[in-house]
């Protein structure tokens, strides 16, 4: 590490808020494309997307240009009228399907999912939230109390009255078993009074757990049956990231509210949104709620701009076809290669999210030392060593490359996987197996 980086790292260390530190062991200079180049010159392939957000690839000249523009013009209009927001207002009723016409603008998909819930209870005049085990939906006191991962509640007091988590299903089970768990817990815990269904599409921070085929049609089915809103939190998969504008879109549902950030403006200034229908939008209206969704820098003109941008440049370089057509299955089978590793047990993807989970033993579920999350780490940093950026929950290895990645960087990250397992294999092969 050179002295810049470990300045760098000592003022984190005396200075930051224990809550906010460093998620990777870089310390980043700047990034371009697909790649990150550290403090000290080391360039990585950037499997993260920064945090799921740089779907356009990091700093695209178009979109750097977009934010100098915009920020001559001004760096606040608080919550007034003007035409970047009313514009990606328009350009966003055009890119959701259905009647999903009317957005609210806000900083972070923590904000998006909160308005959703609020919009949920005030439209049906019921109270229960209904989400899923090892869901992720931010960490506001609202969207934390939905999100299905209780680590991140310890030590915080009780959530928000109301919600209710239901297990989530993999691939080891059928649609109908995991609707027959969904069924069970409304019986065994709800009132009758369900406002929504929350859900990822895919679950990220859970380990990128892909549902079995037609499980989400169905639970739209439970929804439509019960009066039940069905919200769509689009943060992480949005944007193209599963070859469609919305994740929700390759489960072939129509979701009545979807909360979308972070690939809006792929990370250049924090914007989010929440989209629903006119008749829901009105409810705010006519129950006396319609300065709910103001906040200071709701459809902020620089962020507003900057999103247009980047939704214009995705089209023009028509990244969301790429991934169904192209990238996403070239990185599929990568990832398929990758699987015959014997320390892999498992390989996911769904257009450009992709997991790898490590195992002792191939064609067992087994953990090294018997602990979970021994291994994952180990090979987070294997690869990170050998330039390249990715991230690891528990013993899954979790890739999310930018929608710019080239086939040249995929057969890379590739080589430089396989490699990283191989080193880490036999530090692994040293720990001692549970007692």
């Amino acid at each position: 590490m050179s002295r810049q980086a470990e300045r760098i790292r000592k003022l984190d260390a005396r200075y930051l808020n224990p809550g906010v530190g460093p998620v990777e062991p870089l310390v980043w200079d700047h990034a371009l494309g697909s790649v990150i180049t550290d403090a000290d010159g080391r360039e990585y392939i950037d499997l993260a997307s920064g945090t799921l957000i740089t779907n356009l690839g990091h700093a695209h000249p178009r979109v750097v240009a977009a934010v100098a523009e915009a920020a001559a013009r001004s760096l606040a209009f608080y919550n007034c009228s003007h035409a970047g927001r009313a514009e990606l207002a328009r350009r966003l009723a055009e890119l959701t399907p259905g009647d999903l016409e009317r957005s609210a603008f806000f900083s972070s998909g923590s904000e998006a999912v909160d308005a959703a819930v609020r919009l949920a209870r005030l439209h049906t005049g019921r109270t229960e939230i209904v989400s899923f085990a090892g869901a992720f939906h931010g960490r506001s006191f609202t969207s934390l109390s939905v999100s299905g991962l209780g680590r991140l509640r310890q030590g915080f007091g009780p959530g928000l009255p109301g919600v209710i988590h239901a297990p989530y299903p993999d691939g080891s089970v059928t649609s109908d078993d995991g609707l027959d768990a969904v069924r069970d817990v409304l019986a065994a815990e709800s009132g009758g009074d369900v406002a929504a269904i929350l859900a990822e599409p895919y679950q990220g921070a859970g380990g990128v757990i892909i549902p079995p085929a037609g499980y989400w049609k169905k639970v739209e089915g439970i929804c439509r049956k019960h009066g039940i809103l069905l919200i769509s939190d689009e943060v992480i998969c949005g944007f193209g990231r599963l070859g469609r504008w919305f994740g929700f879109q390759h489960f072939g549902i129509k979701p009545d509210i979807v909360s979308m950030a972070k690939g809006l403006s792929s990370g250049y200034l924090p914007i989010s949104a929440t989209a629903v229908s006119a008749s829901i939008a009105d409810t705010l209206k006519q129950k006396g709620g319609e300065f709910v969704h103001g906040y200071t820098y709701s459809g902020h003109p620089t962020a507003a701009a900057v999103a247009l941008k980047n939704l214009q440049m995705m089209a023009e370089e028509r990244l969301v076809e790429r991934v169904a057509e192209d990238i996403g299955p070239y990185f599929a089978a990568a990832l398929s290669r990758i699987e015959a590793h014997p320390l892999i047990g498992e390989a996911r993807s769904l257009g450009l999210i992709g997991a790898l989970e490590i195992v002792s033993r191939k064609g067992t579920n087994q953990r090294f030392g018997g602990k979970e999350g021994t291994a994952g780490p180990l090979v987070r940093d294997a690869c990170i060593s050998n330039g390249l950026m990715v991230r690891a929950i528990r013993d899954t290895i979790v890739m999310c490359p930018p929608l710019v990645i080239t086939h040249a960087e995929v057969d890379r990250l590739a080589d430089i996987i396989e490699r990283s397992l191989t080193e880490a294999e036999s530090k692994l092969r040293e720990i001692p197996a549970a007692a």
